[in-house]
């Protein structure tokens, strides 16, 4: 189980890969003219390199519901973080005649660059969303969202499964917590984590519908599971999300759902990872709309 001098020495082996400045905010730049940009936090490793946004449509307006859209909570996850980008850069004003629409599209970008499932103190921010958060990340998202002082009707977390969960992530996990790991294997294709405390099948049906057309839905384990849990339906998967102080269950949400794209396929590229996660927030869209 590791001490201050394991997380130590974890954090001076982590490199960085790529830029949040060039691949990330440069976008994020770009929609100030069809969106309201505003930076809501710096993390104070180096705030001048990891200032963190939020984009929202235009005309917030109390009588429409609000839709929220959250991209690298894990950094790693790319296409979450661009899939979240692409949403507003594409689609935000067909939607937003009847929606708030607010997007936070990449919470860790110290994650981001080093391409890390951690933030630099070795916690995963997919385990803090909670207002005691020990991951700077997670508190300054929840401040934010709470400074809008809206109610959320429906989140979209969007995420993926990699294969270096299980060469990478899942072995860090094991030794820093003194535990054995998992050996789950990694399922190949798209799949959707509801949360079991407020389950909308139909809704998480819509999305896989709406997903399938762009790439492929995984199967069942030979156990019938999806990472270790029982699938609920095809391509569907349920977490308690509260308990697990996951992104997806801070609020009290009507809708929410956890988007876990592939990226690692055969099958798949950069852009059909991106536009899976396109796909899902329409797919949920219109099934709320109709």
């Amino acid at each position: 189980m590791w001490g201050q001098t394991e997380k130590d020495n974890w954090f001076k082996q982590q490199k960085i890969k790529r830029s949040y400045q060039d691949e990330v905010l440069t976008k994020i730049e770009k929609l100030q003219t069809s969106c309201d940009v505003s930076q809501y936090g710096a993390l104070s490793y180096n705030p001048e390199k990891y200032p963190v946004f939020m984009i929202k449509s235009k005309n917030f307006d109390s009588n429409k519901k609000t839709i929220l859209i959250t991209g690298g909570v894990h950094g790693y996850e790319t296409s979450g973080v661009h899939g979240a980008i692409r949403f507003m850069e594409t689609e935000t004003q067909e939607y937003s005649a009847k929606y708030n629409i607010v997007c936070f599209p990449c919470i860790s970008p110290w994650g981001y660059e080093t391409i890390n499932r951690w933030n630099p103190l070795a916690i995963d921010p997919n385990r803090s969303f909670r207002p005691d958060s020990p991951a700077e990340e997670c508190r300054l998202f929840l401040d934010a969202v709470n400074s809008l002082n809206v109610k959320i009707f429906a989140h979209f977390d969007l995420h993926e499964t990699t294969d270096t969960d299980n060469t990478i992530f899942r072995p860090a996990l094991a030794a820093r917590d003194g535990k054995v790991p998992d050996d789950d294997e990694i399922p190949d294709g798209f799949y959707l984590v509801d949360d079991s405390s407020r389950a909308k099948p139909a809704f998480q049906k819509a999305i896989i519908e709406a997903v399938r057309k762009v790439t492929h839905i995984a199967p069942a384990d030979k156990n019938g599971n999806i990472i270790g849990a029982p699938i609920e339906q095809e391509g569907v998967i349920n977490y308690d999300m509260k308990k697990l102080s996951l992104c997806g269950g801070f609020s009290n949400a009507e809708y929410t759902t956890t988007t876990e794209v592939y990226p690692d396929s055969p099958k798949a590229t950069d852009e059909i990872c991106i536009m899976a996660q396109v796909a899902a927030i329409k797919g949920g869209l219109d099934f709320l709309s109709h």
